[in-house]
């Protein structure tokens, strides 16, 4: 039978399957909220009750796939302030939420970069664009890192056994884990340095809520700095311990860095308002720990964060309350107006057939389920605060855990000290209670040595009879021995080791009471030092018998010594006195020659001194000389411009006339003339002693000049009034600017700081001018445009094909004539040419079948005759890189033939392929320029192309290793020269240096003249042509050039030069 207390459980199971859904409908409701008040465009802080009641989803649904849910369809490409809000968010998400949101949130690792790569190439007028862009890298990095190491949580609130397991026993696996946390903790530094850059650090800017937006992040940012600055400094510690210091520099000198950064950080941060109230920042030491040593370990404390329990109340949103949160406990009215009913009533329903109370009570229940509800999320939200508290007292604890810990360890240093000590006080008392036995056994031992003395006694008295004979015998000796002071240093040695050994045994024969007596002593201070004496007694003592029996043979050895002693005295004063004299003689002749040296030496100073006064007039006069003749040389000058400059204004001269053809041959000649001017005045400057080079080019600087000056105001005579009027003045500056550079030359003060570049720009003017005064020439035939094409690049083809047939030629006269080395050199040059040609052709017929294309594609209606004339510049293009290939082709078998023939040289050919390479880079480059990017055509002219460049560096390579297999190389010999000689080689060869040196340095400025006077001639047309796209004939009255009357092939064309057109009985 059912009770009554029975009904409401059996009303919630009947309920179950509705209330879950309203539970999940109310769920996903309030995270949505919560989502869009946290991450919002408005220039706010993020308000941390939202914030906390998206990781209580996190933890509620064990990971983050509601909030990416809602995320990923915020709209983060509008607003760089929603950006950075929803960083922050995903930052507390990843910090403080369920472990699997890691995981969650690495699905979305692209569009969190992609985010970051978005703003960091925009700019806004908040400066979010940036800080946004940074944290992303630092999400991105965090999440790469935590995923790497799933054993470190990403709030990083990790103990230093976990520390320990991650990084393992591999010295590499540490020496790449500090690598990757010094990366981490860059990417938070940069994050907080630019936020604290953007915002002023007073208290004002920290207070306003714009201020407070890009500050709030920066909590979490100080959360993760306080755990890898502490993994930094314990990883640095392991490995100072396993490797040496100098191979962890650079991990030292980054550590300091980010050490200093850190500090900084902190102090701004500690100073600001806004971080007093919320977050409790520790301090840095001053110094950062010394790696080198070791025990600095144990004076590291961990800095600990401290989040405060009193955080101000966050004020209640007016908009939309919050449901759930704020409910009255009061029961409601309607419930306490309901009449009571029976219980009687309840069970068996109301007499008389009344009204059922069963669906009240189902109200009932309904509404109490939802202030039990209201109960539910009040007690969750005191749990969470009980959570805070309690971590913010965990986080203390772990502080004092922390002291602890230091102290224990200081400890157990303190522990390991004492233990040392006891240590060795065990051992001292060890040694002294041996020293005690030893002691006894060592009285024991000098008793015996009593006896022993005694014996020792007698032999000492025979001793001193013997010692008595000795020293007469000794006193004779010394008497005969007296002659020579060298002589009497050996007897007194023999006497004195004799006498030594005597005196030795007797002392030692005295003395060995008083040592006995002090030994004793001695032993009850230091017992060791005894023992070792006691044994040193023993073997003197046997030494002294050993000597007693020795001292009577030796008696007999030394009168036979005695014998021969005399012998030697005498050969040695006939050698001293022989030597004497020799000395006397060398010492007298040494005093003379040194006399007559310092004589003279004398009279060569002088006359040096007479040279070089004389010297020093003729160098003085010579550059007087020099100077005088420059001084006429540029009046004579001066009188030539001026002379020229009279005649401008001459009415006589009006007549006058001069084409601007030869007026540009005579601005040419005088811009050679400034190079000589210039090179004369460098080298008068380096050797003021010569001055000829300088005279000769102001000579012909004069005179050019102003046939330059004349020739331009004869041709303003038949000029146009601009042109006529722009001509003139630059003529007359020219003068100006010419009669200063040489009034500069009149004086030493200014002659160094004269420069006639003022004279090349007025002179470059007129040559301009003149080129622009040149008769343009007639319109070149369509038909001769469009087949000009064809026959070069017919005629580059016969060139090719040509090359190929005359290295085989030369291939098989080489096989004939040649053997050994010298064959097998020439077989891979020629191998490698056959090659490179082969390449060539290949690139020519890409080329051909990529024109095609392109002229096929882009002609239209129009024939190729006119397509070709209406791209006239790309058509000039491919003649001129056509001719270049040919030409280079050409030229290559000529330097191969003379290799080959040995009447060559190898750099021939080097230069040869780079001029290859180059010029099919050129046909490439014209081909290009009208070409689909997408046709396979272009793709493979690119190949061949690449294949040419591979041929000619094998051509280079074959030439450099024939060369050295060649060239025989003299073997150095000086071992026959004497040291003059070789000074005086050695002389010659840094003057062939210096000499080598300069024609390298004149041959590079020569070639550097070359390149820049070719691409003169290059873009010449080019400037004609600026406002025209046709082809020009020469002028019938302009000179011919000299290049059109050669064969196209026989010549290298000037790049990117309007090719000069051959009449066409050339190619026929």
């Amino acid at each position: 039978m059912n009770t009554i207390r029975q009904v409401p459980s059996r009303v919630k199971s009947r309920r179950s399957e509705t209330n879950l859904g309203a539970e999940r409908e109310h769920f996903d409701k309030q995270q949505l909220s919560s989502i869009s008040k946290a991450i919002n465009s408005t220039e706010t802080p993020v308000k941390e009750k939202h914030a906390r009641r998206i990781i209580l989803g996190t933890h509620r649904e064990k990971g983050a796939y509601t909030f990416w849910s809602y995320a990923i369809g915020l709209p983060l490409s509008s607003s760089t302030i929603l950006s950075w809000k929803f960083c922050h968010v995903l930052h507390k998400v990843l910090r403080d939420g369920h472990p699997n949101s890691l995981q969650d949130c690495m699905r979305y690792y692209s569009n969190i970069a992609e985010t970051g790569i978005l703003w960091g190439n925009l700019r806004d007028r908040y400066g979010y664009g940036q800080l946004v862009a940074l944290y992303t890298k630092l999400l991105c990095s965090k999440l790469e890192f935590h995923t790497k190491h799933p054993d470190i949580p990403p709030n990083l609130e990790a103990t230093d056994e976990v520390l320990e397991r991650t990084a393992g026993a591999d010295i590499n696996n540490v020496f790449q884990l500090t690598v990757e946390v010094f990366d981490y903790m860059d990417v938070e530094l940069r994050l907080a340095e630019s936020v604290l850059r953007q915002l002023n650090t007073s208290i004002a800017i920290s207070t306003l809520t714009a201020g407070q937006c890009k500050l709030a992040p920066l909590i979490q940012v100080i959360q993760d700095c306080s755990h890898l600055y502490h993994y930094s400094v314990k990883l640095l510690f392991k490995l100072h311990a396993c490797l040496p210091a100098d191979t962890l520099q650079g991990h030292r000198e980054r550590f300091h860095d980010q050490f200093h950064s850190l500090k900084t950080f902190f102090n701004k941060a500690r100073d600001m308002q806004y971080f007093k109230r919320l977050i409790q920042i520790p301090r840095l030491p001053d110094s950062p720990p010394n790696f080198l040593r070791a025990s600095a370990l144990a004076e590291h404390v961990k800095p600990m964060v401290v989040i405060p329990d009193d955080v101000e109340p966050e004020e209640q949103e007016e908009d939309e309350p919050e449901p759930l949160i704020d409910v009255s406990e009061a029961p409601p009215a309607s419930m306490a107006s309901q009449p009571q009913v029976d219980i009687f009533d309840q069970a068996f329903g109301p007499p008389n057939n009344g009204f059922d109370d069963r669906d009240l009570q189902i109200e009932n229940l309904k509404k109490e389920i939802e202030l039990l509800r209201a109960e539910l999320e009040k007690i969750k939200a005191e749990a969470q605060r009980y959570i805070t508290q309690l971590k913010s007292q965990i986080n203390s604890l772990e502080a004092e855990l922390e002291e602890q810990r230091v102290q224990k360890q200081r400890a157990l240093v303190e522990n390991e000290q004492l233990r040392m000590e006891l240590e060795a006080t065990r051992s001292r008392n060890a040694e002294h209670e041996s020293i005690q036995s030893t002691f006894v056994e060592a009285e024991k031992r000098a008793q015996a040595t009593e006896l022993r003395y005694n014996k020792l006694k007698e032999k000492h008295a025979e001793l001193v009879a013997n010692h008595a004979e000795l020293l007469r015998k000794s006193a004779d000796t010394v008497k005969m021995l007296s002659a020579t002071q060298q002589t009497q240093e050996e007897v007194a040695r023999t006497k004195q080791q004799l006498a030594f050994e005597v005196e030795r045994v007797k002392q030692e024969s005295d003395m060995k009471v008083e040592e006995q007596k002090f030994e004793m002593d001695k032993l009850k201070r230091l017992l060791e030092e005894k023992i070792g004496e006691i044994q040193r007694i023993k073997d003197t003592l046997q030494t002294c018998e050993k000597t007693g029996e020795q001292m009577n043979t030796s008696m007999t050895s030394l009168q036979a010594e005695k014998e021969r002693l005399m012998r030697c005295v005498s050969e040695k004063e006939a050698e001293l006195s022989a030597l004497r004299q020799a000395a006397q003689l060398k010492e007298s002749s040494l005093v003379q020659e040194r006399e007559r040296s310092s004589k003279e030496l004398g009279e060569l100073q002088g006359k040096l001194k007479e040279k070089i006064s004389r010297e020093e007039l003729l160098q003085k006069k010579l550059l007087e000389e020099q100077f005088a003749l420059l001084q006429g040389t540029v009046a004579e000058a001066e009188m030539i411009i001026q002379d020229a400059v009279a005649k401008l204004d001459d009415p006589l001269h009006i007549r006058c006339t001069s084409s601007p053809d030869y007026l540009v041959s005579r601005a040419e000649a005088t811009l050679g003339s400034i190079d000589k001017v210039q090179e004369g005045h460098a080298h008068y400057l380096k050797n003021m002693g010569d001055a000829g080079a300088l005279l000769r080019a102001l000579a012909q600087f004069s005179h050019l000049t102003a046939d330059t000056i004349i020739n331009g105001s004869a041709t303003a005579h038949m000029a146009p009034t601009d042109h006529a009027d722009r001509l003139t003045e630059n003529c007359r500056g020219c003068a100006s600017q010419s009669l200063r550079f040489l009034e500069e030359l009149k004086s030493k003060a200014s002659l160094k700081r004269a420069d006639p570049a003022s004279i090349r720009v007025m002179v470059q003017k007129i040559l301009r001018i003149a080129q622009d005064l040149r008769p343009k020439g007639m319109d070149v035939g369509k038909d001769e445009l469009g087949d000009m094409v064809d026959k070069e690049m017919a005629a580059t083809s016969a060139a090719i094909e040509e090359a190929v047939r005359r290295i085989d030629e030369m291939m098989n006269q080489a096989r004939r004539d040649t053997e050994g080395v010298k064959l097998e050199v020439n077989e891979r040059i020629l191998n490698s040419c056959t090659d490179l040609m082969k390449a060539i052709r290949l690139l020519i017929l890409s080329s051909t079948d990529l024109q095609k294309e392109i002229v096929e594609s882009g002609r239209g209606a129009a024939t190729v005759k006119e397509f070709y004339a209406r791209n006239s510049r790309w058509t000039e293009g491919l003649i001129s890189a056509a001719k270049a290939v040919g030409w280079g082709a050409t030229q290559m078998v000529d330097s191969a033939d003379k290799v080959v023939l040995h009447t060559g040289k190898y750099e021939e050919l080097i230069v040869c392929s780079h001029e290859i390479a180059a010029s099919t880079a050129q046909l490439v480059a014209a081909s290009k320029v009208k070409a689909d990017r997408g046709s396979k055509k272009l793709s493979s002219l690119q190949q061949a192309s690449r294949h040419v460049n591979e041929m000619a560096a094998n051509v280079v390579a074959s030439t450099k290793t024939g060369q050295e297999q060649i060239e025989d190389k003299d073997t150095m010999d000086f071992s026959g020269m004497s040291l003059i000689k070789l000074k005086k080689e050695e002389m010659e060869s840094q003057v062939k240096v210096l000499e080598l040196e300069t024609m390298l340095e004149n041959e590079r400025l020569r070639l550097g003249e070359l390149r820049k006077k070719h691409y003169e001639i290059a873009g010449a047309p080019l400037e004609q042509l600026s406002q025209d796209n046709g082809l020009h004939a020469p002028s019938p009255t302009a000179p011919s050039s000299p290049k059109s009357s050669k064969p196209a092939l026989m010549k290298k064309p000037a790049l990117a030069q309007k090719p000069n057109i051959p009449p066409k009985n050339m190619f026929r």
